[in-house]
């Protein structure tokens, strides 16, 4: 028998027992985490689907997925003998869950949900659209503790103390800067990155990022952290004692919710149900760490500067070889991929990479987010296009840089995208804005180059990085996106630049660069050239300038864009001019650590266009 229909056999067994008629399995975990460790892996166990998005829903005689585009492929294949619906988001004539329900059960139903990885809107909202089909929902039921008999424990790895050296304020000042910001209210954090920054802890827990897992309760007069004991070593319980912060077993978090009198903020949207329905006084509201922890300080500033270097060379190096080694052929999508990673292992403090790299040549340029797999892995030909999207991790920074990279003959549609992608890439790093601006207004200048060709792309243009922290950093706040984000932006916090342009069955097209918020410079005849500059200028109201101050961005990454493609004549003078400048930066910056030969060819495919 199918193992999957034979787990389900036994779950519908459990069901019909307690009297459930639905269980609806999300892809989450207790902590709202991008990645979630294998322990929280149960609508993969459950269905087969190994896919990182999607929600399954089984009820005692049928049984659903939900996920998006970039899985009905692979989902299918997989569900296949399992008896599994699939259902196809954001495709017309399919479903919500609730509506699918309402046509498999019937009246005083009830539908269950674990309350640890469901948040407390989404269950709200979930029962909401149950009650008006007449259903009952129950929040504490999960039969993977029983049925999942070899399901994994929950992660044991040590924790790890990030030095001053990286992080450049200690714990306990931030567990000020904290409590200065609720005022005497208490707060639950669930977050694992808000942990990780707040007591500059890090930790192997998480596939790409370096958090632990672990609750933290901090109140007016003490902080606790809720860890698993095999996760402690004498070095940082003495370095938490110090800190000012006690520690108590993972497992007794509920217990220590329920001692705390004092009003206590969750977030409703990142925290799990279970969890908040244990709070005395509950508040819903933002957590003040979120936004304190996307404005790098200088030392942190000063560290990305240094991973930014290393990631650099090891992307010239890796560049190099790949268009040395792709035209003797044997290389797949795959094999460039695990070479690019040797690269960065070789720099000093890599801790691996800071997510799945996106390989994809020719056809598969054109998937936003494709990872191959050994079912999807195709050569790689020195033709057309290849397009490397990638990141490490650094003890001193987190790096996320893409680049398309011309490996021989290409047609004039794939010069043509290159060229408009480099346009909107160069116009929106080069922006000067004034305070208040957000990341919505800029969002334009990466894309009116291709709009004028009636040419778009869905996905945002930019999202914040964490420093040795999470990839995508502050997704709720600071962004280029066509869809509002009032977040402004500000010196100190980095965000990426990543226009694109893909066209299906044909080629994908992305420049990403990491950049830095800082101030802006003006100076020259008239005041208007401007630069980059570390704080604002005496004489800027002199020259006129008004409604400030301005702002524009430092570029972090530092790598070179390849020229051939580039259909020089759609460049103006000027991103011509600022292009130029940024490949000899790149020049400047990462020749002392490479040797005479990359050096030559990095002096080459700099020259100016």
């Amino acid at each position: 028998m199918n193992p999957i229909t034979e787990r389900l056999k036994e779950l519908r067994a459990m069901m019909e027992q307690l009297d459930i008629q639905a269980f609806i399995v999300p892809s989450t975990d207790p902590h709202s985490g991008e990645y979630v460790p294998e322990h929280w892996k149960a609508r993969r166990w459950i269905t087969g689907f190994t896919g990182s998005a999607g929600t399954a829903v089984i009820t005692l005689h049928s049984a659903a997925l939900w996920t998006d585009s970039r899985y009905f492929l692979q989902a299918a294949e997989q569900l296949q003998g399992t008896g599994i619906q699939l259902m196809k988001e954001c495709v017309e004539g399919t479903p919500t869950i609730p509506e699918w329900l309402a046509t498999q059960l019937k009246q005083d139903d009830t539908v269950a949900i674990d309350g640890w990885v469901n948040t407390v809107t989404e269950t709200e909202e979930l029962e909401k659209e149950l009650k008006s089909y007449g259903f009952n929902l129950v929040t504490d039921f999960d039969p993977f503790a029983t049925l999942w008999t070899d399901r994994p424990a929950v992660p044991e790895a040590k924790a790890q103390i990030h030095s001053l050296e990286y992080a450049g304020e200690s714990a306990a000042n931030k567990l000020a800067r904290i409590r200065q910001q609720l005022d005497g209210k208490a707060l639950l954090v669930s977050m694992l990155e808000e942990i990780a920054w707040t007591l500059n802890l890090r930790g192997k827990d998480v596939e790409y990022t370096p958090f632990l897992v672990s609750y933290l309760i901090i109140t007016p007069d003490n902080a606790t952290l809720y860890i698993n004991p095999e996760k402690m070593t004498p070095e940082v319980e003495e370095y938490l004692k110090g800190e000012g912060v006690d520690w108590r077993p993972y497992t007794e978090v509920i217990e220590g919710i329920k001692e705390i009198e004092t009003p206590m903020v969750a977030q409703p949207g990142k925290t799990n149900y279970a969890a908040f329905s244990a709070i005395r006084n509950p508040l819903k509201e933002d957590s003040p760490i979120g936004r304190l922890l996307i404005f790098k300080n200088p030392t942190e500033i000063k560290a990305m500067r240094r991973a930014m270097e290393k990631d650099g060379v090891a992307m010239v190096k890796w560049i190099k070889w790949a268009l040395e080694e792709i035209p003797k052929g044997g290389h797949t999508e795959l094999s460039l991929s695990r070479r690019l990673e040797e690269f960065r292992a070789e720099q000093p403090l890599n801790m691996g990479p800071s997510f799945e790299s996106i390989m994809g040549y020719a056809h598969h340029g054109a998937i936003v987010h494709y990872d191959p797999t050994p079912e999807t892995d195709i050569p790689v030909k020195p033709e057309g296009l290849l397009l490397i999207d990638s990141g490490g991790q650094y003890l001193d920074g987190t790096t996320d840089i893409t680049r398309t990279i011309p490996l021989g003959p290409l047609t004039w549609e794939m010069k043509r995208d290159y060229t408009l992608v480099l346009k909107g890439w160069i116009n929106l790093g080069r922006a000067v804005f004034p305070k208040g601006t957000c990341g919505t207004q800029l969002d334009g200048l990466a894309r009116m180059d291709m709009w004028r060709y009636g040419i778009n792309y869905l996905h945002g243009t930019g999202h914040g990085v964490g420093q040795y922290m999470s990839v995508h950093e502050g997704i709720d706040l600071h962004q280029f996106r066509m869809q509002w984000r009032p977040t402004p932006l500000l010196p100190g916090m980095i965000i990426t630049d990543e226009p694109g342009i893909y066209i299906a069955g044909s080629h994908g097209v992305r420049h990403e660069d990491t950049m830095l918020v800082v101030n802006a410079s003006f100076s020259g005849e008239n005041g208007r050239a401007i630069e980059p500059a570390g704080e604002p200028q005496e004489g800027d109201e002199a020259q006129g300038l008004t409604f400030g101050p301005y702002y524009t961005f430092e570029r972090l990454t530092l790598c070179p864009v390849l020229t051939s493609p580039i259909i020089r004549e759609m460049l103006s003078y000027d991103e011509a001019a600022w292009f130029n400048k940024y490949q000899a930066d790149v020049l400047r910056r990462l020749s002392p650590y490479l040797d005479a030969e990359h050096q030559e060819w990095l002096n080459e495919v700099t020259r100016p266009i």
